[in-house]
């Protein structure tokens, strides 16, 4: 895993997401919005952001729940901690330099805030992957399994200490690895959790695939079953769209890791839409995040539609992503759209009730599955122009 985890087009998605969304904590903390839980916060999104970031990250999230009896982590009820934490974040957020993440780091231990320990790093390895290594208990203890070190979880010191020392075994090997820092700790991750012997971990090795054999063969045929099942009907949903935009007299885009996947009307998806997106003027990181959107309609080398299919992905980050692309792209706005299968359409409703989604200035709208594949033919025929959509779409 550690050699395939970190690459992907689905991966480099949540980049630009997740500093969007650190950049929401901080303006909702300065604004007095931050909430006084983290059921329901900004930072609740980022790190359900992060957590899909393979498994890794699953567990990354349980250091900021707020925990009342033990009153942690102090960034809920304390105020001026939470604003050292929104200082703490922006100055990282912002960061240039190594000295700077470093200094932003140091600031943050000296405060003392209770609870607030390593496990904030998760958020800084996305903001400079090259820079902060994620850290969780399973890379701790492949870092000890590895080393013979005896390091610590909750202490900063021992973090830095992981830190430095990753660095220097990362650069001696990146032909086997990357300057992303997630592969190297993703090999940390797999000796602290048993999957990879070295000379300090053998039981544990052994006890891993033990457990391993007996979950194999049944996972397989049903991860099989359910990955076609989940690909032929996102495909599908991508093909519909991209045949009703031709229809009503759009030019069409295919996200770019989609265009080799078989479309439902014959050919690939990719030989439906455009070769090349024609927009202008935007950076590489912005282009890069268009050109990995489900579903794109152009017209005057603008988009004026932009859809996003879940079919069991996570739908806040289909959200996230959509309105990352209106917010990258000049007026006017396009229209957004969710297609979801009509058992999800709870879990939408659900997603945009929450507060870091409550003042969207352009809210997406809902397209169910079973309402596309109906409507679709009739869609053809007599639309005229995107507006059709609004007919078919539910108001979220």
């Amino acid at each position: 895993m550690h050699r395939t985890w970190f690459l992907g087009e689905d991966r480099l998605k949540a980049f630009r997401t997740i500093r969007r969304g650190v950049q929401t904590v901080v303006d909702d903390i300065l604004a007095g919005r931050f909430p006084q839980d983290y059921r329901g916060s900004s930072l609740e999104v980022v790190m359900m952001a992060i957590t899909e970031q393979k498994q890794v990250f699953q567990g990354a999230a349980h250091a900021f729940y707020w925990k009342p009896k033990l009153r942690i982590p102090d960034i809920y009820e304390d105020r001026a901690n939470q604003l050292a934490f929104a200082r703490f974040l922006s100055e990282v957020l912002h960061a240039t330099k190594e000295d700077q993440i470093l200094q932003a780091i140091a600031t943050l231990d000296r405060l003392r805030i209770k609870g607030l320990g390593p496990a904030a790093a998760n958020i800084l390895y996305f903001l400079h992957p090259t820079l902060v290594p994620p850290f969780n208990t399973a890379i701790l203890n492949g870092f000890n399994a590895l080393t013979g070190a005896r390091l610590r979880l909750g202490s900063w010191a021992d973090y830095l200490t992981l830190r430095a020392a990753i660095l220097e075994l990362n650069a001696g090997h990146l032909p086997l690895f990357s300057k992303d820092l997630g592969a190297f700790c993703g090999l940390l991750f797999e000796i602290g959790i048993g999957k990879v012997a070295t000379e300090g971990s053998v039981e544990a090795a052994l006890a891993f695939e033990a457990k391993k054999r007996e979950k194999v063969l049944e996972k397989r045929h049903r991860e099989v079953e359910e990955d076609a099942e989940e690909i032929g009907a996102h495909a599908r949903m991508q093909a519909h769209l991209l045949r009703i935009g031709q229809s009503v007299g759009y030019q069409v885009w295919v996200a770019r890791n989609d265009r080799s996947v078989p479309c439902h009307y014959g050919g690939t998806l990719g030989e439906q839409s455009l070769p090349a997106l024609p927009l202008e003027g935007l950076s590489p990181e912005v282009r890069g995040t268009i050109e990995l959107i489900d579903v794109l309609w152009l017209q005057n080398g603008n988009v004026t539609c932009a859809f996003e299919v879940e079919k069991s992905t996570s739908i806040y980050s289909g959200i996230l992503r959509l309105q990352d692309l209106s917010l990258s792209l000049p007026e006017p706005a396009p229209h957004l759209y969710l297609i979801a299968p009509d058992a999800r359409e709870g879990e939408v409703r659900a997603q945009l009730a929450r507060p870091a989604f409550a003042q969207l200035r352009n809210r997406p709208g809902l397209i169910t599955f079973r309402d596309l594949e109906d409507h679709c033919e009739a869609i053809c025929r007599f639309g005229a122009d995107r507006d059709v959509l609004r007919r078919l779409a539910k108001v979220v």
